[in-house]
């Protein structure tokens, strides 16, 4: 009865004056073309790498077929570049006819056939960041747009919009929209970095009033440091950021880089570690038709993906930092069960061994005893007391990722 309460308690105190339109629960997942494949539209000379609606099918196809969608990666999400330079003479966007003959609609029949979920793009301002039409002018005219074809997700981006000001506005503003079409329709907003970035006080209840998901901080690119100041940003900034998190509503470090041309396996396996403890949404951007086995492995982990999508929804934060390991904790859904996230962000040429007391895993509950999962390795420990060092060891730019569940506790859960 005790942890049946502590549980209510968990789920009931996340959330609260948050966008309700029943989605986003845990963080959303899926794929997203933007850092793998930008603005590339040279169909003629590059077909197999444009924004195409073929690029789209074939990676829903992927999606399908080697296990992402029955992993939890649900959504196929276009990104900038996608419509035709002009509006029509009803001033509604509509997709280049060249690259998506079918039109958005034909695409989104063809996801959801697959089972899956489209997403879309647009920016609040007159043009999107690579100058084609916008929203900012036709705010609820695209909402009922997207809606008619089908869209289950929308991104509105805003680097064109001059008076960053005026985003306080305006996106609450494709909230209503969006609502009063009747489809449910995930919101991205990229409002709080666009403030963020321009020194204005970011709102975020008004944030989480508004959107499923926000985007904090800069770009991610294809790189480890990339990878790392994103990290850092969040860890400067948890304490604003932790409080807002919750089901239905989540910040957003940006897409996932795993299989790309950057990461080393080491590295990947700390972003999918880090990116689960955030509760960050879990939106790949690379390649699903050549990614090699050792990256989907990593991305299918599933009981990474159990702890990125644990019911709770709550962002962990950095607890410990000393030298080049810092130590990161999740709280979970059942009483007293933690993730925790060793990250070694040094590049010194070989593993650092790593004893740390359980104390300072950030961990607090009445019952002192862990088992403990080593998630990656898929190697147990148990029976740890809370003062018991654990000893670990930590390759360079890398992580170790622990489940943490006290002992009599997981019994029950597993009965």
């Amino acid at each position: 009865m005790w942890a049946s309460a502590v549980l209510l308690v968990l789920l009931g105190s996340f959330g609260a004056n948050a966008l309700d339109n029943g989605l986003a629960r845990t963080p959303p997942m899926g794929w997203l073309a933007w850092e793998r494949f930008r603005c590339n539209v040279n169909c003629t000379a590059d077909p197999k790498n444009c924004v195409s609606e073929k690029l789209f099918m074939e990676m829903a196809d992927r999606l399908v077929e080697d296990g992402y969608k029955d992993a939890g990666y649900e959504y196929v999400n276009i990104d900038d570049c996608w419509m035709a330079k002009q509006r029509d003479a009803n001033n509604k966007l509509y997709a280049d006819p060249e690259r998506f003959p079918s039109g958005i609609k034909g695409l989104a029949d063809y996801i959801h056939s697959k089972g899956l979920k489209l997403g879309i793009y647009t920016a609040y301002g007159n043009f999107t960041c690579q100058g084609y039409p916008a929203s900012g002018m036709h705010l609820e005219l695209d909402a009922q747009t997207f809606a008619e074809w089908g869209v289950d997700m929308l991104k509105m981006d805003g680097c064109k919009q001059m008076d960053r000001h005026t985003m306080k506005k305006g996106y609450p503003q494709m909230t209503k929209y969006l609502n009063a079409t009747g489809r449910p329709i995930l919101f991205s907003c990229s409002w709080p970095d666009y403030e963020r970035g321009a020194g204005i006080p970011i709102n975020y209840t008004l944030v989480a009033e508004n959107c499923n998901i926000w985007r904090n901080y800069v770009d991610i690119q294809d790189s480890w440091q990339s990878v790392l100041s994103i990290i850092d940003y969040y860890a400067k900034e948890q304490d604003t950021l932790v409080p807002v998190a919750g089901p239905g509503n989540f910040n957003d470090p940006d897409m996932l880089i795993i299989g790309d041309f950057s990461l080393s396996v080491e590295q990947a396996k700390a972003q999918m570690a880090m990116w689960a403890i955030l509760a960050a949404p879990l939106l790949m951007s690379n390649d699903l038709r050549t990614i090699t086995p050792e990256y989907r492995d990593i991305l299918l982990n599933k009981d990474v993906i159990a702890i990125s999508q644990d019911n709770a929804g709550i962002m962990g934060k950095r607890v410990l930092q000393n030298g080049s390991i810092e130590v990161w904790t999740r709280n979970l859904t059942f009483l007293g069960e933690f993730a925790t996230a060793i990250l070694n962000v040094g590049d010194y040429g070989a593993p650092i061994n790593v004893s740390i007391p359980l104390t300072d895993f950030g961990v607090e509950t009445p019952i002192g005893i862990f088992d403990i999962q080593d998630v990656f390795l898929q190697k147990d420990y148990y029976n740890y007391d809370m003062d018991q060092n654990f000893y670990i060891e930590i390759p360079p730019n890398s992580v170790a990722f622990l489940h943490l569940y006290p002992s009599e506790f997981r019994k029950l859960k597993n009965s």
